[in-house]
C-alpha cells in the first residue's frame, strides 16, 4: 500500500509516498534509516534534541550496509539491540521543491528505510549523542506522544504487523 502526503520542510513543500516492501533502493539513495523498536508490548520512542519524541533513527556512515546504520542508530539513540527486519520506506522526492539544492547532500528522490526491531538486549541509558531520554509507549498512545508527520504513523502500523520471520 502506498500513501502520499505533502510536508512543508523549510519553505518548501516536498512529496513524501510510505511505500511496503518494495525492492531496495539503490543505497546511495538512501538518507536515513529508522525504525519501531518493541519490548513486551510497548514501543521504544526516544527525545531528540530540537525534534522531539521520535523512533530511533537517523544517516547512513560511510562503509556502512543500511542494517548496520540502523543497529547503529538504536544502540546510540535508545541503547537497545535486537533482531530486525525491513518493513518499508518513505519515498522523499523534492522535484516540486523550489528550495531543492541539487548540489546539497540529498538526492532529488531519495528513501528513509524503515525496520522493525524485536528488542533482546535494553542497555543502560547514556545521554551522548542527540537524545535526550528514551521512554516506553503503549501503542494507542504513539499518535498522541510522536512528534513526527503522518507517514510515520503508517510505518508504525506496518511494524506492528510485521512478521520476524526473515530476520537481518
Amino acid at each position: 500500500m502506498n500513501r502520499k502526503i505533502k510536508v512543508q520542510w523549510g519553505s518548501g513543500l516536498v512529496d513524501l509516498t510510505w511505500k511496503t516492501c518494495d525492492p531496495m533502493p539503490p543505497v546511495e539513495k538512501i538518507t536515513s534509516v529508522h525504525g519501531c523498536c518493541f519490548e513486551k508490548g510497548k514501543i521504544l520512542l526516544v527525545h531528540i534534541k530540537g525534534r522531539g519524541f521520535t523512533f530511533p533513527g537517523g544517516h547512513i556512515e560511510a562503509g556502512e550496509t543500511p542494517e548496520e546504520a540502523f543497529h547503529r542508530e538504536v544502540l546510540e539513540e535508545g541503547c537497545v539491540r535486537g533482531r530486525i527486519n525491513r518493513i518499508g520506506m518513505i519515498e522523499v522526492n523534492h522535484e516540486k521543491n523550489p528550495e531543492f539544492d541539487p548540489k546539497g547532500k540529498y538526492p532529488l528522490i531519495g528513501y528513509q528505510l524503515f525496520f522493525r526491531m524485536d528488542i533482546e538486549e535494553v542497555c543502560p541509558f547514556i545521554r551522548n549523542n542527540e537524545s535526550l531520554c528514551r521512554i516506553w509507549v503503549e501503542p494507542a498512545e504513539i499518535p498522541y506522544v510522536i512528534n513526527d508527520h503522518e507517514l510515520a504513523l503508517e510505518a508504525f502500523k506496518e511494524a506492528a504487523k510485521a512478521d520476524l520471520n526473515t530476520i537481518i
